[in-house]
C-alpha cells in the first residue's frame, strides 16, 4: 500500500497571508510517530512561515511557532486540524496588521 493524499488545501486569508494544509495516510508510521499520518500544516505571512505542525521523518509530531519547536501531542487527525486553527486564530489575533480574515 502505498501513501493516500487525504487533504491538501491552500487558504488565503488576505493577500500575502494563508495556511496550506496537507494530509497523507502512510502504510507504517512516520518514525517517531505512532499514528498512520503524515502531515504539513502551515500558516505563511508576508513570505515566512509563522506556524507549522508536521511530523516530519525522525522528529516525530510537533509544532513550530515562530522560531520555537515544541512537542505536539497527536491525538487524531480532526483534533490537529482543530489546534492548528485554533493557533492560527491566535497569531491573527496577536498580529493585528495581518486582518481578521480568518473564520
Amino acid at each position: 500500500m502505498d501513501a493516500v493524499l487525504l487533504f491538501d488545501e491552500r487558504q488565503e486569508f488576505v493577500p500575502g497571508i494563508f495556511a496550506e494544509m496537507v494530509l497523507w495516510r502512510v502504510p507504517t508510521p512516520v518514525r517517531g510517530s505512532k499514528h498512520s499520518y503524515k502531515y504539513r500544516l502551515a500558516l505563511v505571512a508576508l513570505g515566512s512561515c509563522v506556524l507549522r505542525y508536521d511530523n516530519e521523518d525522525g522528529k516525530g509530531d510537533h509544532k513550530h511557532i515562530g522560531d520555537m519547536e515544541q512537542s505536539y501531542r497527536f491525538i487524531d487527525r480532526m483534533t490537529l486540524f482543530a489546534d492548528f486553527n485554533r493557533d492560527v486564530r491566535t497569531w491573527i489575533d496577536e498580529n493585528p496588521g495581518s486582518q481578521r480574515e480568518f473564520v
